[in-house]
């Protein structure tokens, strides 16, 4: 009988989907991938996730390898609530509601969170939602046994054990990445202190730490072997980092449903702006990242309402000069992270008979979203993060009107390396390095994805950006939101 040849499988589980990637144990090579999508809302229902990975899973069919272990990443923030009985009490919000941003700013008010815990809160951070689930929702809050992320909720269905990790527990708002510890007290602010005395919340694990091993009942349903390993997995960004062997000396910018700017740092931060979150990433270092909520999305809806294809959106965007003659765009369509503004609009200005078609309101929305990456590389920036280039990655990163949009608006040589699902890619590194028994940086940095593309900035097109007005219209848009 032929051997099998040995892997690892890595997932991502996403707002807009789950995927899986199998990658050869001793090389790195991608063998195989699979994807189910989500709903895609901004809230869902946890085992929505479950089945998906289930269907990507069986799309992968991992049969043909021998599978030796697996890691699930996944979208950082959400609320995942359950009974005693370790089921969902409910829809899970999502990194991207906005909700319980009054719950947020209640919170600050109470306790200096990015001083406790690196990451001043907004709307997306977890404690929030918790806090919001306490003042709107007292049924399901009293049948809350137990609260975990997204991605531990996976891996809870994987192992039986509910356990996280470092990246991932960064943005609760209850764990602190500088201590490495709980605070129940946080949670008593949010939740009460009865509440948090009786509630089970996710033990998180270091990089090289098991989370458990495949439960049968998990391995049937996913068709791999009972009884492999299960790495403590990630937060998303963490894992993309892990996937593209990100290194001190590059910013990091993700073009996917959100928008996200970090670097890899062996120090952590603290801002109490509440810009730069201060994270901490998959290697047993830090990861200082700051998100916008509005990405890509903003250019696929624009494509819809125009009846364009999604590449052929972004080709005709590309067919227009950066700046569209004066017309421009602040693309808050579901309101904003980075700038904290939760119930801003969004803005379309300049428009004018030279600029009023499809082509132009494509290219403000790609400038529209590119400056506000800018606006995430300065805030990082201001935290004395100041990086020569970037390696752009996410669902835009292979698309030339993407990459040289960032590369103008930011100043930046931008670099895109091979592999398109970074996120489950790095989730396979994790697990792959526990199984060789290696530190998880050295094999991210062994099985570093090569340079595709390298893009150099136009300096003269980054006054079209008008980054300078867009300050000053979120500055207004600060006033007005109160």
């Amino acid at each position: 009988m032929m051997t099998k040849q040995r892997a690892v499988l890595g997932v991502d589980s996403s707002t807009q989907s789950t995927k899986v990637v199998i990658r050869d144990l001793n090389t790195g090579e991608i063998l195989a991938h699979g994807s189910s999508p989500h709903s895609g809302l901004p809230s869902q229902d946890p085992r929505d996730w479950w089945e998906a990975l289930v269907a990507a899973a069986r799309k992968s069919d991992p049969g043909r390898f021998s599978i030796e272990g697996i890691a699930v990443a996944g979208q950082q923030h959400g609320l995942v609530a359950l009974d005693a009985g370790n089921e969902p009490i409910g829809l899970a919000p999502l990194w991207n509601n906005t909700d319980a941003a009054p719950d947020a700013e209640r919170l600050n008010a109470m306790a200096d969170f990015a001083a406790e815990t690196g990451s001043r809160l907004v709307a997306s951070f977890t404690i929030a939602k918790l806090a919001h689930l306490a003042r709107t929702d007292p049924g399901g809050f009293a049948r809350t046994a137990s609260i975990c992320l997204p991605h531990d909720y996976v891996t809870l269905r994987l192992t039986g054990n509910l356990v996280s990790d470092r990246s991932d527990a960064s943005g609760t708002g209850w764990w602190s990445p500088s201590t490495g510890k709980d605070r129940r007290d946080l949670i008593a602010l949010a939740a009460g202190d009865v509440f948090a005395e009786r509630v089970r919340i996710q033990r998180v694990l270091g990089p090289g730490e098991l989370a458990g091993t495949l439960t049968s009942e998990a391995a049937a349903a996913l068709g791999l072997p009972a009884g492999i390993p299960v790495g403590p997995g990630a937060g998303d960004n963490a894992a993309a980092a892990l996937g593209i062997g990100a290194t001190p000396d590059e910013l990091v910018i993700s073009l996917g449903t959100s928008g996200v700017a970090y670097a890899v740092s062996d120090v952590a931060t603290a801002d109490p702006s509440g810009e730069v979150c201060g994270f901490a990433d998959a290697t047993g270092q830090f990861l200082p990242l700051v998100c916008m909520l509005n990405c890509t999305q903003i250019v696929d809806q624009t494509a819809q309402i125009l009846g364009l294809s999604l590449p052929d959106a972004l080709d005709l965007a590309g067919t227009v000069p950066v700046g569209a003659d004066g017309l421009w765009m602040i693309p808050y369509l579901g309101g904003e992270r980075t700038p904290n503004l939760p119930n801003a609009r969004a803005e379309i200005r300049g428009l004018s008979r030279g600029n009023y078609d499809a082509g132009s309101l494509l290219r403000a929305a790609v400038d529209g979203v590119a400056a506000g990456l800018a606006y995430c590389q300065e805030a990082l920036e201001r935290q004395g993060i100041s990086k020569p280039g970037v390696t752009l990655v996410g669902g835009g990163a292979r698309h030339a009107t993407w990459q040289h949009a960032i590369a103008d608006a930011t100043g930046l040589r931008v670099q895109v390396r091979a592999g398109n699902e970074h996120v489950a890619a790095g989730a396979a590194v994790q697990i792959a390095a526990i199984v060789r028994d290696e530190p998880v940086a050295e094999l991210a940095a062994l099985w570093r994805p090569d340079v595709l593309a390298t893009i150099e900035p136009e300096p003269a097109n980054r006054p079209h950006f008008r980054l300078d007005e867009r300050r000053a219209a979120i500055d207004q848009m600060r006033t007005m939101q109160g």
